[in-house]
């Protein structure tokens, strides 16, 4: 269990059975902000489940589309008033962002109109089921899943992360705000051990994480798992590299890299016609590239390592923001690991140091790019990583060795045209 937080400040209460409640057990949130986060034990939610009865009376899809609008205009825009912390404005939500999590208000802006600009949510008789959204600490985007299910389930609990949970907060409140019958919210912050239990207690779950996490889980007919996206961009033979820089860079250091869709592996394609042969003929694998891909992923990684390190941290570049990390030490650590994966034939070429400092204690790990040496592919331990700043590994290949990376990522950028 973890102790209590006995620093001063303000503490982010859980929203439980109707109301808002404090806890003895609470965890310091990062940066200097002096806030901290209610947890709510294992055995608390299981009392919970057990006193849980599905609300009674209508609650039309067409009111809950409405209300879940008028949510998100105050969630942008709006003062509404979370348990602990109290009134809450907009102004007042970015600032504890930025100084808990590192996010610039001008990407909680871009995200929240994200949230309102989403497509409209089939409107569908609501069912029964006690839902439960675990969300991600790096964007908190994925608050449209919570008001999916809050479209159609009896009641949806949200389990927010212990490095963002304001986000998750003011949602419920500005839920809340507009009539939201409170028996159908819950926020349910917890250690991460009782995942676990959240996912027995609940009907239908829906858990952001990255690896770690949701290795930790199985996916079922009633448990969505997103993991990460691995995302990657194929690049044509013949293509003009400065041009697929500028198509390139909004996907590698847009939403300060922190969406699992940004481009994380950017591969060059040979020509089929060209490609190497198969192992045995010419002492090459079908994955390996021949020297025209090389020179096309050379020409381009240069570029686009020269447009990452043009991106600025203080005054916050409103083009591309970064994020800041505000936990101590940890955004030497993820660059130290990019850096860890650099085999012998791999080499960085952004220039500047992997580290800065900001403002107010803030840090950052600065946007990376690595070329990868022949041979490269999907096993390589660069190809896909995920880290919460803007980074990609660029490498040649066959189309063989192309769809190979392809294969393990989610979200794949082809060129014009559909397939290689």
């Amino acid at each position: 269990m973890t102790g209590v937080n006995r620093a001063p400040g303000r503490v982010v209460q859980a929203f439980r059975r109707g109301s808002w409640q404090p806890s003895l057990d609470t965890v310091a949130l990062p940066g200097r902000s002096g806030l901290a986060l209610s947890l709510v034990p294992e055995a608390v939610a299981a009392a919970d489940r057990r006193r849980y009865e599905p609300p009674a009376g209508s609650f039309p899809p067409a009111v809950r589309r409405k209300l879940t609008d008028t949510a998100l205009g105050l969630f942008d825009r709006g003062t509404v008033t979370v348990g602990g912390l109290g009134e809450q404005s907009a102004a007042d939500f970015r600032t504890a962002l930025w100084e808990t999590a590192g996010v610039p208000a001008a990407l909680t802006d871009r995200w929240c109109g994200l949230l309102r600009g989403a497509p409209p949510r089939p409107v569908a008789e609501p069912d029964g089921a006690l839902a439960l959204v675990s969300l991600p600490g790096n964007t908190f985007t994925c608050l449209e899943s919570v008001l999916a299910e809050a479209a159609r389930s009896a009641a949806v609990w949200v389990r927010p992360s212990r490095r963002e949970p304001l986000s998750a907060a003011r949602l419920i409140a500005a839920l809340l705000e507009t009539g939201w019958p409170p028996e159908r919210l819950g926020l349910c912050p917890t250690e991460r051990p009782a995942l676990r239990t959240l996912i027995g207690l609940t009907d239908r779950q829906t858990v952001y994480g990255g690896t770690g996490l949701t290795a930790a889980v199985r996916a079922s007919d009633r448990l969505q798992v997103r993991g990460p996206g691995r995302g990657c961009a194929l690049v044509p033979p013949g293509t003009d590299p400065a041009e697929a820089v500028d198509r390139l860079l909004p996907l590698v250091a847009g939403d300060g890299g922190r969406f699992c869709s940004n481009v994380r592996t950017v591969v060059c394609v040979e020509e089929p016609s060209s490609a190497a042969e198969p192992s045995g003929a010419a002492g090459q694998s079908a994955a390996e590239a021949p020297p025209a891909a090389a020179a096309l992923a050379l020409a381009l990684a240069r570029l686009l390592a020269d447009a990452l390190d043009a991106l600025r941290t203080e005054p916050v570049d409103d083009r591309l923001p970064l994020a800041a990390f505000r936990v101590p030490g940890e955004a030497g650590q993820c660059a130290r690991r990019l850096r860890e994966g650099l085999g012998p034939g791999d080499r960085m070429l952004t220039r500047w140091p992997p580290t800065a400092r900001g403002a107010g204690g803030a840090e950052y790990a600065l946007p990376a790019l690595a070329l990868l040496g022949p041979g490269a592919g999907p096993g390589h331990p660069l190809v896909g990583r995920e880290v919460p700043f803007p980074f990609a590994a660029v490498l040649a290949a066959s189309p063989a060795g192309a769809a190979a990376v392809a294969a393990r990522s989610s979200f794949v950028h082809r060129p014009r045209g559909g397939a290689l």
